[in-house]
């Protein structure tokens, strides 16, 4: 593996911290203070929409899709360093980019299995950041870090499918732009095999029957850049057939393809959230006297700051090399890593932001600074696209296989 980036990939980070430092950072208070004065919660605040304008005219726009055809045909490796530097500013960055989960997850899923009428209907507004997407699988009665607990039911009556269930923490289905659904569920209860019994179909959310309850908090956070989590109520939704994603029992599949990717894309932003992270506590260090000397001269500072150093190293090494796996043998040949990624990445950024609080004190669980809001992101993606222990108990099992 050569550790040195290409030619494109060091053309577009130059260009990306750039949008980063003229655009994006001073743009933070700025959203800040809009979104204190927007009727809705959920709207974006005008600036976001300057950026994403600006994003589209330099060209750092749908960086994520490796399809050529539809985004920027960048591979995974490519993508890492863009990915971590808009992790520096994860309310704002993704967003700006049309980098933003869920949405990246979902236009991946349509373009890869869905159909052409499905590609005209959602994925292209989707790639020009016209509207959004929400992706409806967790639900609030089942333990749903087993995908296979799922009940929502996808039941077919002639030429339409008819979805009743519950969903919840559904990113992006309170975004007054959020238009769709890809709504996982189970179309053959009792089938035997238990990974062909899902399906996904697509829902508009206009579709009667469907009813976005309410919005789900984070640590108090609404996550409003993202277009919140919200919980979900499909009472007997009827969309055609024809919105049906794939085949049918082809869901479990599907997520997997899915889930993936957007793994990967989480590690990537989360080593940025890091690096930020070390940043503000080496500006906190060397700003703040305690007891006769600056903070940057107590002994445990230096030993926070360092071993985070080492951390972030270790992880971006681990991330590369994840990523270069998917580009080489793919998904599957990448399974190992793309586990241990999600298992050390956020453990360890959530242990970094942990000590970067602690070294603000009460600011840095206040408003005033990006490290409260930064953590409850960090923290809940302990539990998003699988909780750890999920991805512990198959590492484990993979590596006791050897022996067995």
């Amino acid at each position: 593996m050569d550790f040195a980036f290409d030619a494109r990939t060091e053309e577009l980070r130059a260009r990306l911290l750039a949008f980063m430092d003229e655009f994006v950072y001073p743009a933070e208070q700025v959203a800040h203070e809009q979104r204190a004065r927007l009727a809705s919660p959920w709207e974006n605040p005008p600036v976001v929409e300057e950026l994403k304008a600006e994003a589209r005219r330099q060209g750092l726009w749908n960086l994520f899709l490796p399809d050529a055809e539809h985004g920027a045909g960048l591979t995974n490796l490519q993508y890492a360093p863009l990915a971590e530097i808009t992790g520096r500013s994860p309310q704002l960055a993704p967003t700006a980019t049309n980098c933003a989960a869920p949405d990246t997850g979902n236009m991946e899923v349509l373009a890869q299995f869905g159909d052409e009428r499905q590609k005209k209907q959602w994925l292209q507004p989707l790639l020009a950041g016209e509207i959004r997407s929400a992706f409806a699988m967790t639900e609030p009665e089942v333990a749903s870090s087993d995908a296979t607990n799922i009940t929502t039911h996808i039941e077919r009556d002639g030429d339409e499918y008819v979805i009743t269930g519950r969903k919840w923490y559904i990113s992006g289905a309170m975004h007054p732009d959020c238009a769709v659904f890809i709504v996982m569920g189970k179309t053959d209860p009792d089938g035997a095999d238990i990974r062909r019994q899902q399906s996904m179909v697509l829902v508009p959310r206009d579709t009667p029957g469907v009813t976005v309850k309410r919005a789900m908090q984070v640590f108090g956070y609404e996550d409003h850049y993202h277009g919140g989590h919200a919980e979900v109520v499909f009472d007997h939704a009827r969309v055609p057939v024809a919105n049906l994603i794939g085949e049918e029992g082809g869901g479990f599949a599907i997520a997997q393809a899915r889930l993936g990717p957007g793994r990967i894309h989480h590690c990537m932003r989360l080593i940025g959230m890091a690096e930020r992270a070390i940043e503000l506590m080496c500006r906190r260090a060397v700003s703040r006297t305690a007891f006769g000397k600056a903070l940057a001269q107590q002994g445990v500072v230096q030993n926070w700051i360092a071993d985070a150093r080492v951390q972030i190293e270790q992880l971006r090494l681990l991330v590369l090399k994840t990523a270069w796996l998917m580009d080489t043998v793919g998904n599957r040949g990448a399974h190992t890593e793309i586990q241990a990624i999600k298992i050390a990445t956020p453990r360890a950024v959530v242990a970094i932001l942990d000590r970067a609080i602690q070294l603000y004190g009460a600011g840095g669980v206040s408003q005033d600074f990006p490290l409260a809001e930064l953590y409850a992101g960090a923290r809940t993606l302990m539990l998003a696209d699988g909780p750890d222990e999920v991805h512990q108990r198959s590492l484990a099992r993979r590596e006791l296989k050897k022996y067995l």
